[in-house]
């Protein structure tokens, strides 16, 4: 008789296309299923008001329902998922656990304990990959070396697309345990449950996937300006894995043409930083490229302060920043703009932005964040070169032109004319007393001079390179 499986949800809350489901369900086994809310994670965030935390308990609440439908169900746990994991599994008398892989370093680390206690008790611990396309073994130079260079990375990541790469995962014949899935309230995880921004769970994934799709075409045109409605809306549920990576991946592919070429490109951005950080992971503290650990950040806390609270002067920078703090949202074009901002005109280590970033962004993942702080810092692998600085006005004239955006995030700029609110201190004292906003009075001066900071960037960045 074959004993029964343990199937360990993590990042991966959905029951169809599920790489180590379907694994699980072909041995035609009796297949439990277990979730664990990581108090090593969950402890270590700051916000007992946190909004992934209301997303993943959402998440998991859709996922347990749907595995009771199917005549199974889920049991959820709340403690050291290295822990509680192998104490479950032993209790089952399971042959195996089966998760997908997590290719951050502390999750890498958290597996390895994992595994190692259940083989204490003759139990295997069995993994796949699910949460990308392709792993960093799987697109490497004629060499066997991994890329640090996008492009060609692209070039090859695309070369391997084929439609059994991006076929969805069956199901067997196993069929489904009941649990005791009784679901914690947030308040005994100890938070607070807030209306979330966005729809949570694979119900969730699966509207916003569809709303996606008729805009899919024009993507490449759109999704630079945070006003319109250009861009997926998808990154939290790949982040939490409520949607497959290879179904998006296939539609894009299949269709072909600017929009959807675009998109998958982005894919492949996704891929390529996930790829990083396992060839790579002492980039969670250092600059990929290491002469940039001896660049000098000599800013002051009130500019880190200004920035953090949206109030920099630089209206596009503000109102990106707003976003984040009151919905743990930004658009990509933003985050560019916001984190160049931070390092270059500010002076002030990119880590130290990473880091907000990842206490407040619901989307967060450690992959595409560090990626995206070290382009926009020029310490990275394929980053923007060090002496290319994001003038925030132009920025903000370019995709924010009538400063949509920015009013919506911005309030006290309501009435600003579209031809001055990019800088409005360059408006005489009669127009700003006519739009209702005195700078330095209703919003802040810049904190600093563009021009001044550029050239001080720069310098920095020349010195380190010596």
């Amino acid at each position: 008789m074959i004993q029964p499986a343990l199937v360990w949800f993590r990042r991966d809350l959905r029951d169809f296309d599920h790489a180590a489901l379907s694994a699980a369900l072909a041995e035609e086994r009796r297949v439990h299923c277990a979730f664990v809310f990581d108090t090593e994670i969950l402890d270590a965030l700051p916000r007992r008001d946190d909004p992934r935390v209301t997303f993943i308990w959402e998440s998991v609440r859709e996922l347990a329902g749907r595995l009771r439908e199917r005549g199974g169900g889920l049991h959820v746990l709340h403690g050291r998922a290295r822990e509680a994991i192998p104490r479950l599994a032993a209790s089952l008398g399971v042959q195996a656990v089966y998760a997908n892989r997590d290719y951050e370093p502390q999750a890498m680390e958290r597996d390895a304990e994992v595994e190692q206690r259940l083989g204490a008790n003759g139990i295997e611990l069995r993994t796949f990959k699910d949460q990308v396309v392709f792993e960093a073994h799987e697109v490497t130079t004629s060499q066997g070396r991994g890329f640090a260079v996008f492009t060609p990375y692209k070039r090859a990541w695309l070369l391997n697309l084929d439609a059994a790469t991006l076929a969805g995962h069956p199901e067997g014949p196993g069929r489904f345990a009941p649990a005791d899935d009784s679901l914690p309230p947030l308040q005994s995880l100890g938070f607070r449950p807030i209306e979330p921004v966005l729809a949570a769970g694979m119900s969730g994934a699966a509207a916003a996937w569809q709303a996606f799709k008729p805009r899919m075409r024009t993507y490449h045109e759109r999704r630079d300006f945070p006003a319109l409605e250009g861009t997926s809306r998808l990154s939290v549920h790949l982040r939490f894995g409520t949607i497959s990576v290879r179904a998006l991946a296939a539609e894009a592919w299949k269709r072909g043409g600017p929009g959807p070429k675009a998109w998958l490109s982005e894919l492949a951005w996704r891929d390529f930083y996930f790829a990083i950080l396992a060839m790579r992971p002492d980039v969670v503290e250092h600059a990929f490229h290491r002469r940039y650990d001896a660049l000098s950040w000599d800013g002051s806390e009130a500019g880190w302060n200004a920035w953090r609270e949206g109030r920099t002067g630089y209206p596009l920078v503000d109102a990106a920043m707003r976003e984040l703090l009151m919905q743990g949202t930004m658009h990509n074009r933003l985050r560019m703009v916001v984190a160049s901002f931070l390092a270059k005109h500010l002076a002030i280590d990119w880590r130290r932005g990473e880091r907000h970033f990842a206490s407040l962004l619901l989307d967060y993942d450690l992959a595409a964040n560090n990626g995206g702080w070290q382009w926009s810092a020029s310490t990275g692998c394929d980053a923007q070169p060090w002496f290319r600085i994001f003038n925030p006005i132009l920025q903000s004239r370019r995709f924010d032109p009538e400063g949509q955006y920015i009013r919506r995030w911005v309030p006290e700029l309501a009435s600003v004319p579209a031809a001055s609110i990019h800088a409005p201190w360059e408006m005489g004292p009669l127009e700003q007393a006519a739009a209702g906003c005195v700078v330095g009075r209703d919003y802040p001066s810049p904190v600093v001079d563009h021009e001044t900071a550029r050239r001080h960037a720069l310098a920095r960045y020349a010195a380190a390179r010596r």
